[in-house]
């Protein structure tokens, strides 16, 4: 009986052991990762009464069993299902990592690692990624700076907000593409600037800048010039000013310089009388034409009076005319010539238009007596002056502003119109001579021949015959590249003879103040043309740059980038990328693999640690990847896989065995007591 009650007891012990087991399967139903218990019983020890015996072939007698009387239960083994995984819980975090398979993360307290399958990380301060639960370290592999590459070796912390992982260093433009439609009926090509075309690069230091290309027209059907017209910085300043340098090419040249050549036939402009010089030198030929008074005084407009013609005469009071300027006079400009008479009758409407006063018709006073007309002229200060027949010419020359010596006579009408007579000197704004009543002045070639001066490329040179119609050779100085399409199906042909040109840096720059500045910083750029077009776009070209090679865009250049974000790719590399647009890859989380996981010792916190029947850890681990059969997925989390339903079946038969037990130790305690009371 005593056996009895100790086999009880026994099971009540192990029955009490498994509803702990059952108790925190429950209370971590919802602890990420966690891994349910299960325990298994064995029988105890066993009293042997009676060994067995085999059967007698010489007495025909059969074999006895054994008798034996168990000693109770005992716990057999506590395992986990460590293998089995828990359902995905989704958190939209991405630090949060949930592996798919059998693999462990790797964390460590800094002494010693530790494996767990709760992938519920942060960054911390140091940058280095960290459980949530404890802040162990998460553990990997970090990149070789040489190849850029993940190097595979003993696992350390991955610190990937390291201050060399929080920005990317800048890089100088390298490659660029030009492309686009080029209209042959482009307005701007035709122009003195050209089209303009940017393109936006970078030094080596991350500094952003614009050159700016001119597209000029030549006088050849689909051939262009494409010259280099500036380089700005990101504040809009030319490098020019920035250097203090006297031209852009001093700090970077865009092909060389280029003559094109164009002939034609043109005859002199209207009113142009060329004057043969009888020897061989046709630079000693003159041409000359007729001009007016205000052509040929640099300050007519500032003293003539609006409205009056102006003759090299002077008038006498009589009316005389007496001529001011010889025949044959020959002047320069800045000689100021003698007086000339301004005279003439201005209306009504020119007083009141030209200079701004106002008329009043004659009328007559209370008495009757006529009242003379007259003008009004307001003054700033709101002063009226009167202008009458009896006014003076200084009382004019007043509100006309002019010298009071230089208006000669007035005379008001009564229509309003008033007779002038002024009499000024201006100066010579050109070099000719007066002869028959007319101002002759000479004139350069390029004006007798309606060319166009003004820009500084062109040269002409000329072969004049007799009757001064001459033939006409255009020299343009462009410097830079020609472009070439190809009339016929408007693509490309080429870009000075190739399908790719240079922006070429000078190593260093010599400044107005005699110092030196380097300009190692800057990066030759090749340009490739190649996708431009010759095609109708009615009229509105869309040609255009691009830093960086077409197809994958290398040699763009960039800014400094600072690190924007980071992401994990389901082998575990992590990713940090940049407001540049650059990524780069700063370390993959290894991950552990045991023979036998089960043999794992759980340690808190989520953790495991190794033990001799698991394997040991061999401290570089692997790639989660690597076997084909495992897998993180970031953004989520591994729940618990304790089925709640299997654990409240375990708790009902466990708790009608410990009740079963129960009542062993209850009917040995009666029995006992009978045994007793025999005595009595």
């Amino acid at each position: 009986m005593m056996r009895s009650m100790f086999s009880g007891v026994a099971g009540l012990k192990t029955h009490q052991t498994k509803m702990d087991v059952i108790g925190n399967n429950i209370a971590n139903v919802n602890t990420t990762a966690y891994k349910s218990s299960s325990i298994n019983f064995s029988e105890l020890l066993y009293q042997t009464t009676s060994r067995a015996s085999g059967p007698n072939a010489l007495t025909g007698r059969a074999g006895v069993n054994a008798k034996q009387i168990g000693l109770g239960v005992q716990s057999a083994a506590i395992s986990n299902a460590i293998t089995t995984g828990g359902a995905t819980q989704n958190t939209g975090n991405p630090f949060d990592i949930k592996i798919n398979g059998e693999a462990f993360f790797v964390v460590s307290d800094g002494k010693s690692n530790y494996f767990t399958r709760d992938g519920s990380f942060y960054v911390d301060a140091a940058g280095n990624l960290a459980m949530s639960a404890n802040g162990y370290n998460v553990m990997g592999w970090g990149v070789d700076e040489a190849t850029q590459t993940i190097k595979k070796d003993t696992v350390q912390a991955l610190r990937i907000m390291s201050a060399a992982n929080m920005t990317y260093p800048p890089e100088a433009t390298t490659e660029a593409y030009v492309d686009g439609i080029l209209d042959k009926n482009e307005p701007d090509a035709a122009t003195d600037s050209g089209k303009t075309m940017n393109l936006s690069f970078f030094d080596a230091l991350g500094y952003s800048y614009t050159a700016k290309f001119a597209i000029k027209e030549t006088t050849t059907k689909g051939e262009y010039m494409v010259e280099l017209a500036d380089i700005q910085d990101s504040t809009g300043r030319s490098l020019t000013e920035v250097y203090n340098v006297n031209d852009i090419s001093e700090i970077a040249t865009f092909g060389g310089s280029q003559i094109i050549d164009t002939t034609e036939l043109r005859q002199l402009v209207s009113d142009v009388v060329y004057t043969r010089d009888p020897g061989t030198d046709r630079s000693k030929d003159i041409y000359s034409r007729k001009m007016a008074l205000e052509e040929i005084f640099t300050d007519y407009k500032e003293k003539a009076i609006s409205g009056l013609k102006y003759r090299p005469v002077t008038i006498a009071a009589d009316g005389t005319e007496t001529p001011t300027i010889t025949d044959g006079t020959a002047f320069k400009p800045g000689d100021p010539a003698v007086a000339m008479t301004g005279a003439g009758k201005l209306s009504k409407s020119d007083m009141e238009t030209l200079h701004k006063l106002i008329f009043v018709e004659a009328t007559t006073d209370a008495a009757g007596n006529a009242v003379p007309a007259h003008y009004y002229y307001e003054k700033a200060d709101g002063t009226a002056v009167t202008l009458n027949a009896a006014s003076t010419p200084a009382d004019w020359a007043a509100v006309l502003d002019i010298p009071a010596a230089e208006l000669k006579s007035v005379t008001l009408n009564a229509d309003g119109s008033v007779d002038f007579t002024h009499e000024t000197t201006f100066t010579y704004g050109e070099t000719g001579s007066y002869s028959g009543g007319n101002f002759t002045v000479q004139i350069s070639r390029e004006e007798a021949y309606g060319l166009d001066t003004s820009k500084d490329n062109n040269n002409y040179t000329f072969v004049v015959a007799e009757d001064g119609q001459a033939q006409v050779t255009t020299s343009t100085t462009y410097n830079g590249h020609r472009l070439v399409f190809n009339t016929d199906t408007g693509k490309f042909v080429s870009i000075n003879g190739a399908d790719n040109v240079l922006l070429d840096f000078a190593a260093s720059v010599n400044t107005k103040l005699g110092t030196n500045e380097s300009l190692a910083n800057f990066s030759d750029i090749n340009m490739d043309w190649t996708n431009t077009t010759w095609f109708d776009n009615g009229g509105a070209s869309t040609i255009t740059s691009q830093s960086g090679t077409e197809d994958k865009g290398l040699g763009s250049g960039r800014k400094l980038g600072n690190m924007s974000g980071v992401s994990i790719q389901n082998n575990g590399e992590i990713y940090a990328t940049y407001d540049n647009g650059m990524t780069k890859l700063v370390g993959q989380i290894a991950v552990a693999k045991f023979a036998n996981a089960a043999g794992l010792e759980k340690a808190g916190d989520n953790l495991y640690s190794a033990t001799l029947n698991s394997g040991e850890f061999d401290g570089i681990g692997v790639d989660i990847t690597a076997d084909g059969a495992g897998s993180m997925t970031t953004g989520a989390l591994e729940m618990s896989n304790v089925d709640l339903s299997s654990e409240f079946t375990h708790m009902i038969t466990t708790q009608r065995g410990f009740q079963a037990n129960s009542r062993i130790i209850t009917v040995s305690d009666t029995l006992l007591e009978e045994l007793v009371n025999l005595k009595r």
